[in-house]
């Protein structure tokens, strides 16, 4: 319990003390995790509708793989991003390997399965009769797209505060296309990994305590757009 508590001071320590390197993890990590989300949101969101409002062959097959990426291991994911970016790979001339943008293209592929698959199942969730009034209403497929998209809003944003949580809190991808060096690819997951495998247990549960407190006040952000103007 003492270590636990040490802890705690320490994060507050490291808080107000004002810690360069703690903020610019802390940053890192914003970064690396906010834009795989936009990239997400703005693939899966679109690719999700135009499965669940469109009919054509080997649809359940699709919907079969975008449900498996939703458990797919991260750690498999990262193997599968280093392979490609390594110098040997098919894209290794970009030279991306152990950079912030490795990670930024890991999570990416780890969170748009996440937001494709539940706002697929948000769309197929809608009635029937609402879309053929929208028909009946004569708009055309991208104002029905657009009108249904408002409809499953609350879906929408619970897909992306579960895409946020699962890219903000990965570790084993991260580390193996961007390498955990300090001071250019270190966010906090792999901070703390490290801080524990040196037995600076304190650090390390200050670190843990700081990312609760971003991912706490992203999800809170995100939980109030949600629940605007919602009665219980």
């Amino acid at each position: 319990m003492q270590l636990i508590w040490e802890g705690f001071v320490e994060a507050l320590r490291l808080l107000l003390g004002g810690d360069g390197a703690l903020y610019q993890i802390a940053l890192r990590s914003l970064w690396v995790s906010g834009l795989a989300l936009a990239g997400a949101v703005v693939l899966g969101v679109p690719l999700g509708g135009a499965v669940a409002l469109t009919s054509f062959p080997g649809r359940r097959l699709l919907v079969t793989v975008i449900n498996t990426g939703m458990a797919a291991p991260p750690v498999v994911v990262g193997l599968l991003v280093a392979l490609f970016l390594t110098r040997t790979g098919p894209l290794g001339e970009l030279r991306l390997l152990y950079s912030n943008w490795a990670m930024v293209i890991a999570q990416v592929i780890i969170a748009l399965p996440i937001v494709t698959g539940l706002s697929l199942a948000a769309l197929q969730q809608l009635d029937l009769g609402l879309r053929q009034q929208i028909a009946a209403l004569g708009a055309n497929r991208l104002q029905a797209f657009f009108f249904q998209m408002r409809e499953v809003r609350v879906a929408l944003l619970a897909a992306v505060m579960a895409a946020f949580g699962g890219v903000i809190s990965e570790v084993g991808a991260v580390m193996m296309v961007g390498g955990n060096i300090a001071g250019q690819t270190q966010v906090l997951t792999g901070a703390i990994v490290q801080e524990t495998r040196m037995g600076r247990f304190a650090n390390a549960i200050a670190l843990a305590v700081i990312l609760v407190a971003l991912a706490f006040s992203a999800n809170l952000m995100l939980t109030i757009i949600q629940q605007q103007g919602r009665r219980p």
